[in-house]
């Protein structure tokens, strides 16, 4: 079993590897080609181990390098810039650092703390397609918007009677039309037939509409200044020129993802979320990925898309914040599709709702509802079963009822008989009773004291058991979920 350091760049890496007792193997320096790759395959075949024996450690997962590790068989961790930072700090209080030193960080990293990093496992060829496309439609779509915003704001200057002709500016008859009529004089001039003809030729299926369009672009308006005018001519045509193929490439990439979204086998899990639609359905699936084990738990999959915040407790200082620290594609998803299924769901709506008046802002509410739904998705997707109302229902109505009824359902658990409470004391608000040869906890507080032994021992006449029961953690996290 040996341990690779990769401190990754564009043009080269510099690789250390280390053995299980920490001592440094080989340093050296991979170029960014296929040569350099199979240097390192070179270098661990003299190792003579297999690949699936070599642990490496990275701080990207985005790269060519990373590619050609998980074919070939090798572990592959993702170690954050921000961990490597405090790996390095640990080890060299100077500050000094170099890309040699970088590396073999990141191998010692990977030989000790490997378990509280995440391991890098390939999707299917179908998921990445998937990827590809959600992330490309997200890019065409903030080109389309910025370049829309922009054209809007000319044609609000000399030419507001085309924002509204056709309903919508980014749609492809509204780009041609201003590709062909870029000024409000051009447009004013065209006779009834002629705009017939060229509904007619650019297939505008609202054909009973023409007539209205055309009164609306016959409609007297403020004249705007010739000059001004004649300045924005060509700003017009060319925005509209830019925008009229993203805008088809968007529309072709919308229908390619939902064929491919269709042929995934975990299609109708996510596609029955209430509000994800065509799109979000798709990057829902695609950033949870095909290998289950990628989230072992619900705040495994919460931490990774930011939805949770960061405790920082230290004394009687105690602080909730913000979680920077995250995959803000998958926080961007999240969000959307919880402000979306608030329309579509009514426990989503109760529960933002709910939440509203304890955030500072929506954004924030739509924060703590997506991190709730993640839970729902996780589990959703660990048992391949689509989503069921139901549930969530249940749990909102068990939340709902009064407090005080909630105190009077008692948890009645059965304590396992143990020598090894040490630590763990109870105050004298403790209740034991005898239950089928066992004891029943009713109610519970745990305290550090030791005193905690006397009051207990005064309070209860059975005391002697005391040292028979395992307490800490089974009944104070089991009363904590009944009440």
């Amino acid at each position: 079993m040996f341990f690779f350091g990769i401190d990754w760049s564009e043009q080269h890496h510099n690789l250390c590897i280390q053995n299980l007792a920490g001592a440094t193997i080989s340093e050296l320096e991979l170029k960014h080609t296929l040569e350099g790759f199979e240097q390192l395959d070179r270098e661990r075949c003299k190792l003579d181990v297999p690949s699936a024996d070599c642990f490496v450690a990275i701080e990207t997962s985005h790269n060519l390098l990373v590619d050609y590790l998980l074919d070939r068989g090798y572990v592959v961790y993702l170690i954050p810039p921000q961990a490597t930072a405090g790996y390095r700090s640990r080890q060299r209080s100077s500050g000094a650092r170099t890309d040699e030193s970088d590396a073999a960080v990141l191998a010692k990293a990977v030989r000790t703390d490997r378990d509280c990093h995440r391991r890098l496992r390939p999707n299917t060829a179908l998921t990445q397609q998937i990827l590809a496309k959600v992330r490309l439609i997200e890019v065409l779509r903030r080109s389309i918007h910025r370049q829309s915003s922009q054209l809007r704001a000319v044609l609000l200057r000399i030419y507001p009677q085309a924002l509204q002709l056709f309903g919508s500016l980014t749609a492809q008859i509204t780009l041609r039309f201003l590709m062909t009529y870029p000024t409000p004089q051009e447009a004013v001039a065209l006779t009834r037939s002629e705009f017939e003809a060229f509904c007619r030729n650019h297939r505008y299926c609202q054909t009973s509409l023409i007539s209205r369009r055309y009164a609306h672009l016959q409609a007297p308006a403020p004249a705007a200044n010739p000059a001004a005018v004649q300045a924005y001519h060509d700003q017009v045509r060319g925005l509209a020129t830019l925008l009229l193929p993203q805008v088809r490439y968007r529309n072709e990439a919308k229908s390619q993802l939902i064929r491919l979204f269709l042929q995934h086998p975990d299609a109708a899990i996510f596609e029955s979320l209430p509000g994800a639609g065509d799109l979000l359905a798709p990057a829902l699936l695609a950033k949870f990925g095909d290998h289950r084990d990628r989230f072992p738990t619900p705040a495994s999959a919460q931490a990774l898309a930011g939805t949770c915040p960061v405790t920082k407790a230290s004394g009687r200082r105690k602080i909730v914040v913000f979680r920077r620290s995250c995959d803000k594609e998958f926080r961007r998803i999240t969000q959307q599709f919880a402000k979306a299924s608030a329309s579509k769901s009514g426990w989503a709506l109760a529960y933002w709702r709910d939440v509203r008046p304890h955030c500072r802002n929506k954004s924030g509410a739509y924060r703590r509802l997506a991190n709730r739904w993640l839970a729902i998705i996780w589990k959703m997707w660990q048992d391949r079963k689509p989503y069921d109302e139901t549930y969530p229902l249940q749990q909102r109505a068990q939340l709902s009822r009064p407090r005080a009824e909630r105190k009077l359902h008692v948890a009645e658990i059965t304590l396992q008989m143990s020598h090894d409470l040490a630590s763990c004391v109870l105050t004298h608000n403790t209740w034991l009773v005898p239950f089928n040869g066992s004891f029943m906890v009713k109610w519970c507080v745990v305290s550090a004291r030791p005193s905690g032994i006397a009051e207990f021992d005064k309070a209860c006449p059975q005391a002697g058991f005391l040292s028979y029961i395992r307490l800490l953690g089974l009944v104070f996290s089991s009363i904590m979920r009944a009440i």
